[in-house]
């Protein structure tokens, strides 16, 4: 796990004294790796021989920057170091993430007849590429972003991995062609702006809406999105157009009966636990006490029955949605070693401005400090590598079982009687009331032009009186949600399209920017393994009512595959919690703090503060409902604030 950047300065722009640069972003991802750092430069007049970085004087103009900082997980040896060249000088590689799969793969290269110098994942990722090209990224079982220099052809090629675990964010300009790991790093790159963008400003703020595709919520820098790669001309920079390199089929083309299909997917699994278990350093598992979580943990202890299992909690004391005794029982059946933290509200606001800091953008709510701390705690414990059960939700119809696409999917299909079975079974489970499953529905089939209407219906609005409607209509902001399903999947079943949909363009892309940034901030090393290209195909073949089934059971095969590793109790769960704070009583015991932030922001892009300031006076003394867009209020001012953001 690394931190990785670099510029391709366009013709005739200033860059010959590169050093401020290097000493700056060096610095800026240094969390990210603290066991090494590399930085080349390629002159413009001889790019075959780079030059430290670091030290380069500036006689002549740069050509190309790449630089990396490294957190040492396979082959902790100075071997490892980055950028790494190939033998012949012709390729250049920087590379965040790690490749499960590596052992295997040098195997194939190896036959091939590529000479390895070292035992890094690395330079198998560097082999693969310059053997295989961009045919190698299907090959690749992990997680990455990198950039790869052919001095030959004078081309960059930059790639993230399928589902944009690891992060790349990049700006052309006048300056030319810049990337980074995050965010904060990238803005001290020459010439890129810190302007909004309205559009992602206005969807985050209404609908909590973020980190969809390649949109952030700064105008001049983008992400490359998830499955995507781009090759970049060091004589034309300005030129960058991604392209998809990977998107599952969502066909149901599994023959597989739901007892057949739960075995192979219990071995898919325990496969990939078994890969992201490969590691030279400590390792321990986030544990909130869900289905994920804990087959995660389960599945850990079964492969490794005498290994120290060290499991890490956040536990919201008190509270409805604590998960106390669900973490409880699972560490005690995998006889873990369990590390608890326990959040008071105080400590959020102390916390929050390094919270903004590591996130690069605001957030929707108040459980990504949980996360926080549960890595930072990690880290106290000597852990550097941990497991996550991320993406299982998107894969296997988590959550409340997906009740809108799932129904109106049905009803499409004419079956209307099955459709009102599902009705049926679904209101048995908690807070899936009849008014939840309705809206659900509603918002599936009705046209995007009526979607205002149906908002003031149940008290909500696509214009609020608290965001500036006038400056965002003036700027072509359409005040509708973003939706993208139909361009990205326009058949197919409506359920499996929108799990498609969430993995790769909204919906897991946040959660992974939480979870990527919060360990890193604290040089940790998170990993994910229902995300692999295999389990996700599988999953995706499968019938939807394998996934959630006639019950409204969600995760329903995958409920079947645990049996037998994971205790029943925490298999037959109804509900869906992770790691979830208390955030209203949090926000009202903060009062004060809520004032003082949303008073001192005189202007805010985008947003009224006066009819947000009366907003939350209203909601403060009992005469509105608590409503989570208060926290956005405050997340976005301070991001505005913190980063000098300007409209």
């Amino acid at each position: 796990m690394c931190g990785i950047f670099g510029w391709i300065p366009a013709p005739g722009h200033s860059s010959r004294d590169v050093r401020p640069v290097v000493r700056t972003l060096l610095a800026d991802l240094r969390h990210r790796g603290p066991d090494d750092a590399g930085c080349l430069v390629f002159p413009a007049d001889d790019p075959s021989h780079p030059k430290n970085g670091q030290t380069f004087s500036g006689e002549t103009p740069c050509a190309l920057l790449l630089g990396q900082t490294r957190l040492s997980i396979i082959d902790l040896s100075p071997a490892g170091h980055q950028p790494m060249r190939s033998a012949d000088g012709r390729y250049t590689l920087i590379y965040n993430g790690e490749i499960y799969n590596y052992r295997e793969l040098r195997q194939e290269l190896e036959q091939a007849g590529c000479v390895f110098r070292t035992a890094t994942d690395t330079e198998v990722l560097l082999h693969a590429l310059i053997t295989w090209g961009k045919e190698a990224l299907p090959r690749l079982a992990g997680m990455f972003a990198f950039a790869l220099f052919d001095e030959k052809q004078h081309t960059l090629l930059c790639a993230r991995d399928c589902f944009g675990i690891k992060p790349l964010f990049w700006h052309a300009g006048e300056s030319g062609f810049c990337f980074a790991s995050e965010i904060p790093a990238l803005l001290h790159m020459p010439g890129v702006p810190r302007r909004t963008n309205p559009t992602a400003v206005y969807q985050y703020l209404c609908y909590g809406q973020y980190d969809a595709g390649g949109a952030t919520l700064l105008a001049d820098i983008h992400a490359l999105p998830p499955a995507h790669c781009v090759e970049i001309s060091l004589a034309d920079p300005a030129r960058v157009r991604p392209h998809r390199w990977w998107k599952p089929d969502i066909a149901d083309t599994s023959p597989l009966s739901f007892e057949a299909a739960a075995e192979r997917l219990r071995e898919l699994f325990l496969a990939s636990v078994r890969l992201h278990l490969r590691s030279d350093v400590p390792l321990g598992v986030a544990l909130s006490g869900g289905i994920d979580s804990s087959a995660t943990t389960c599945a850990v202890r079964l492969l490794e029955p005498d290994a120290d299992l060290h499991t890490f909690s956040f536990i919201a004391a008190g509270s409805d949605v604590s998960e106390e005794h669900w973490a409880t029982l699972v560490a005690k059946k995998t006889r873990a070693i369990r590390h608890i933290v326990t959040v008071e509200p105080a400590e959020l606001t102390a916390d929050l401005d390094a919270l903004l800091l590591a996130q690069g953008e605001p957030f929707g709510s108040t459980s990504i400090y949980a996360q926080y701390r549960v890595f930072r705690l990690a880290r106290e414990c000597g852990i550097t590598v941990t497991l996550d059960g991320q993406g299982a939700d998107e894969l296997l119809a988590g959550y409340y079982g997906y009740p809108g696409p799932r129904m109106a999917g049905l009803l499409q299909q004419g079956r209307f009687l099955w459709a009102l079975k599902n009705f049926q079974a679904y209101r048995q489970w908690p807070g899936r009331t009849s008014s939840y499953l309705c809206q659900q529905i509603i918002r599936e089939v009705i046209p995007a032009w009526l979607t205002p209407l149906a908002l003031r219906c149940i008290g909500r609005s696509a214009a609020p009186g608290w965001l500036d409607t006038v400056g965002l209509r003036e700027r072509g902001v359409r005040l509708l949600r973003e939706e993208r399903r139909r361009d990205i999947y326009p058949d197919g079943s409506l359920l499996k399209r929108t799990l498609a949909a969430q993995l790769l363009w909204n919906g897991l892309p946040q959660l992974l920017r939480h979870g990527d940034r919060n360990a890193m901030a604290h040089s940790i090393e998170s990993r994910v393994p229902f995300l692999t290209r295999e389990l996700a195909e599988f999953c995706l073949s499968l019938p939807e009512h394998y996934l959630v089934d006639d019950t409204g059971c969600s995760k329903s095969v995958f409920r079947r595959a645990m049996r037998g590793i994971v205790p029943d109790e925490i298999l037959d769960r109804r509900d869906k919690i992770g790691f979830a704070t208390p955030e209203r009583q949090w926000l009202e015991s903060l009062g004060d703090w809520v004032d003082a932030t949303l008073e001192q922001a005189a202007s805010v892009p985008w947003l009224r503060m006066d009819v947000a300031r009366r907003e939350w006076q209203d909601i403060r003394n009992g005469k509105s409902a608590f409503n989570w867009r208060v926290w956005r209020w405050l997340c976005y001012t301070r991001w505005v604030q913190l980063f000098d953001i300007t409209e």
